[in-house]
This record gives C-alpha cells, sequence and structure tokens, in this order.
C-alpha cells in the first residue's frame, strides 16, 4: 500500500480528484443553464459525470495494473525484419552506386552520434 503513497502516485490521486470534482462541477453548471432553458444543455448535463466516471474507472485501472505488476507499455520494441529489410536496401544500393552508399555510411555516422547523445 505504500507504493501508492509515493509523490507520483500522490500527483495521479490529486488529478483523479482534481478532474471528478471539476467535471462534476461543470455537469451542475450544465444542469443550471438547462434549467433556464438551454436545450442543449441537458446532454451535456449527462455527459459531464460520464467523464468523472471514466476517470475514476481509469484511476482504478491503473492502482490493479500496478498491484499486479502489469507494466504499462514494453521498453523496447524489437523489430527484427525492419532491421533486415533495410540492410538489404543499403546493400543493393551500395552495389547500385557507389556515391550514395559513401552519403548513406555517412549519415549512418553522423546517425550513431546524435544516438550517443540522447
Amino acid at each position: 500500500m505504500r507504493r501508492f503513497l509515493t509523490p507520483g502516485w500522490l500527483g495521479l490521486h490529486a488529478i483523479a480528484v482534481l478532474l471528478c470534482g471539476a467535471f462534476i462541477g461543470f455537469g451542475w453548471w450544465q444542469y443550471d443553464r438547462a434549467q433556464a432553458g438551454n436545450d442543449r444543455s441537458w446532454a451535456y448535463t449527462f455527459e459531464w459525470p460520464i467523464f468523472a466516471i471514466f476517470v475514476i474507472v481509469m484511476w482504478i485501472k491503473m492502482i490493479r495494473d500496478e498491484k499486479a505488476g502489469v507494466s504499462p507499455a514494453p521498453r523496447v520494441i524489437e523489430e527484427p525484419a525492419e532491421a533486415a529489410v533495410k540492410r538489404e536496401i543499403i546493400r543493393q544500393q551500395e552495389e547500385e552506386d557507389p556515391a550514395l552508399a559513401a552519403y548513406n555510411r555517412y549519415l549512418a555516422r553522423l546517425n550513431s552520434q546524435t544516438d550517443r547523445r540522447g
């Protein structure tokens, strides 16, 4: 239970409470407008509380996922087929045009240098 009291989780709890309060307040505001004769506001009267329910559902889902140890997304997406295709295209280009091959090697070297900085 302590992991839900970390600064990151406390921020998420605060955002969830803030959003729910704001959405309920917007719904109440639209209800007042609808009572004053604005017919379009009737739809918004029900829409804003649905947004609040969505926030609560997602908040609960995030807590359950954290308890179950589910990772939100994979850290590295490997696409070996794409890399093989790129290598084959480069190989074909090197056979066709040596100047283009030299330029591609130059670009690859520049790209590898910027990868090391980031």
